[in-house]
This record gives structure tokens, C-alpha cells and sequence, in this order.
């Protein structure tokens, strides 16, 4: 990824985000909460990390099909990339 700007602070707040969620599956987990309570909130991490990845590929996507666009390329392989990183992270 060639634009460092999409990490810029609301990727950086989604990602703390998560990282509170799993500190609160591991607090769970000492309190020995049940097991349904622990599976919910890893699934909200889960989801919440697949969000990200959307998010951040989608950032890099919008900048990389500006830059194709003002040097006079296709995007479409550009594209084609960015759903396959979608796909593998699945």
C-alpha cells in the first residue's frame, strides 16, 4: 500500500476498538463468563476486524484509482487486487 495517509486516526481508533474488545474476551475469560457471552464478543471482534479490512482496503482502492486516473491508466486490475485482498482475508 503505497498511501500511508489511510492509516490515519480513524483506522488507528477502529483498531484500538478491537483491541479493548479482546482485552474484554480475555477479562471474560478470568471471570470465566460463559462460554455463549465469550463466543458473542469474539464474534463482534471478529466482525469488527472484518470491518477494518474493508475499510482500509477500500482507503487504499480511492487512492490508488485517483492516481491511475490523473496518470491516464486502467484501474481495473487496481481493482481486481483489492477484491482478491478482500477475499483472502475472509
Amino acid at each position: 500500500m503505497k498511501d500511508k495517509s489511510i492509516y490515519g486516526p480513524e483506522t488507528k481508533n477502529r483498531l484500538k476498538r478491537i483491541e479493548g474488545q479482546v482485552r474484554g474476551v480475555l477479562k471474560m475469560m478470568d471471570e470465566d463468563k460463559d462460554c455463549k457471552d465469550v463466543i458473542t464478543q469474539l464474534s463482534a471482534a471478529r466482525s469488527a476486524m472484518d470491518r477494518a479490512i474493508g475499510y482500509i482496503v477500500a482507503k487504499n482502492l480511492e487512492g490508488c484509482i485517483r492516481d491511475a486516473h490523473e496518470e491516464g491508466e486502467s484501474a481495473e486490475e487496481l481493482i481486481n487486487e483489492a477484491v482478491q485482498m478482500i477475499v483472502k482475508s475472509r
